[in-house]
């Protein structure tokens, strides 16, 4: 077994680079998910380390040293830090040219041949699911005969036949091993988590069919394949014991409510282990199943609205009605759950009466937090193909969704709405949202009830202000 290397690498201050995060870039908040797609490869693999360079704050002379300790290296990439990435990589090589790279995540997945192209020192990229490829290369098994690689060989590309999906998904070890072993549970944060939290899958895939979704569109695909109710509870009940400091666990399936008999099972078991826990979800679901959930310890679902447009929701196949969103939001009100709601400017359709309906639609459902991005087409995507077709791409190599200090940036533009009508958009969104007497009076209100809240809040004001300059400044 060849000693194992996993590695988030660092690039911008603050940037979260996808090995858990769904927008790779530096957030209104500084914000951390786990490393869950390097984490659960890791736990496949003896002997192995994961460095989260990132959350630790860690930067290329920090981590440098591990080269000559190491016979193999797994960076994870995204298509924003990919160049920064291949430089790592490449940093890594020259430390110890012995040592085998091979690079991970959804920007290589789609683009094999520009990766290693794009990389030089990586030997080898896996494709889709990277899970048992990566155990495979640890073992020591030839690389021309692991499903689910591409590499390099005298002188030229080579993809092998695609790895079957892995349907049996409780065959998988835990992640929170790998969590105990090798990362500190502070350095992660969000804002509409508590503090700490601990973030896992219990399935992957999605069956919904979203255009801009990155994740089931390159690696997770459209089956939603999941865990058991009992070994989800048994991974939890153990990372109780392993963290008596957590105050929340989060389900990062995509959509983790697209089988609800199955969520209201694994609320059940967790409801005797006494958490604290919350989920992504769509907004379809039933009061009934909400109120199981509730009563098993459900604090937060973090919902995707994306838009108040019912035209926009249709171009980017969301499978949502307006009116479906409506009743559910009043459906967790009545049962105190917590919203964090995600909004997205830029989609197929959108125009300055649509941004103006979103914004309108949010402050009408008002969920207690919110999040806006800008319309990412990233390579793999339905709406990167869409936006190549139709001209709508300034940068078709995908290098510039973020700034050059980390901030999301919108490549795409139309000829009613320019790129720059995009980004500052974005802000405009916040500020009305948030800067209004009943919001204003519901987070008082909630930082006079806990003083932890209250230093919270206050640190997250004073960096959601910086975030509002930053993007004054680069606009």
């Amino acid at each position: 077994m060849k000693k194992t290397l996993f590695l988030n690498p660092p690039s911008f201050d603050g940037f979260d680079g996808g090995a858990g995060s769904r927008y790779q870039a530096r957030r209104e908040i500084r914000s951390f998910w786990y490393p869950t797609w390097l984490a659960q490869p890791a736990a496949l693999i003896p002997g192995s380390k994961l460095v989260d360079a990132p959350a630790r704050g860690l930067s290329l002379d920090d981590v440098l040293p591990l080269a000559k300790d190491y016979e193999l290296l797994v960076v994870h990439t995204s298509t924003p830090s990919f160049a920064s990435d291949a430089k790592v990589a490449a940093a890594f090589k020259a430390a110890n040219p012995s040592l085998l790279v091979g690079m991970v995540g959804p920007h290589v997945a789609v683009l094999p041949d520009a990766s290693l192209d794009g990389a030089p020192a990586a030997d080898f990229v896996g494709r889709t699911e990277f899970d048992y490829t990566l155990k495979d290369v640890a073992e020591g098994k030839p690389l021309s005969e692991i499903d689910g690689l591409s590499y390099r060989r005298d002188g030229r590309n080579v993809h092998n036949p695609d790895r079957a999906m892995i349907e049996r998904m409780d065959d998988l070890p835990f992640v929170t091993e790998v969590y105990k072993r090798d990362l500190r549970i502070e350095d992660y944060f969000i804002g509409y988590l508590l503090h700490p939290y601990m973030s896992l899958y219990t399935g992957r895939g999605c069956k919904s069919r979203c255009t801009f979704c990155l994740w089931p569109q390159t690696i997770g695909g459209h089956r939603y394949r999941t865990r058991s109710p009992e070994n989800v509870a048994h991974e939890i009940a153990l990372a109780k014991s392993y963290f008596p400091q957590v105050k929340e666990f989060f389900f990062d399936d995509d959509t983790f409510t697209d089988d609800r008999p199955r969520a209201e099972a694994i609320a059940r078991l967790l409801g005797k282990l006494d958490i604290t826990w919350s989920c992504n979800a769509k907004a379809n679901v039933p009061y009934e199943t909400l109120k199981v959930m509730r009563d098993n310890g459900l604090r937060l679902l973090l919902v995707g609205f994306e838009s108040g447009s019912q035209q926009i929701l249709t171009n980017i196949k969301k499978g949502m009605r307006i009116e479906f969103a409506r009743r559910f939001s009043e459906d967790c009100h009545k049962l105190g759950i917590t919203i964090h709601g995600t909004f997205i400017i830029g989609l197929p359709g959108e125009t300055q009466a649509t941004i103006e309906e979103t914004i309108r639609f949010a402050k009408e459902i008002n969920p207690h937090t919110i999040q806006v991005s800008l319309a990412a087409a990233y390579p793999g995507t339905e709406l990167y193909r869409q936006a190549a077709e139709n001209g709508w791409l300034l940068d078709s190599a995908g290098k510039h969704l973020v700034s050059a200090d980390g901030l999301q940036v919108s490549s795409i533009e139309y000829p009613h709405l320019s790129q720059r009508e995009i980004f500052e958009a974005l802000g405009t969104f916040y500020k009305r949202f948030y800067f209004r007497p009943r919001k204003i009076a519901e987070i008082t209100y909630e930082m006079m009830r806990s003083q932890e809240m209250l230093k919270r809040r206050l640190r997250e004001g004073v960096e959601f202000f910086r975030f509002l300059a930053e993007r004054r400044n680069a606009a």
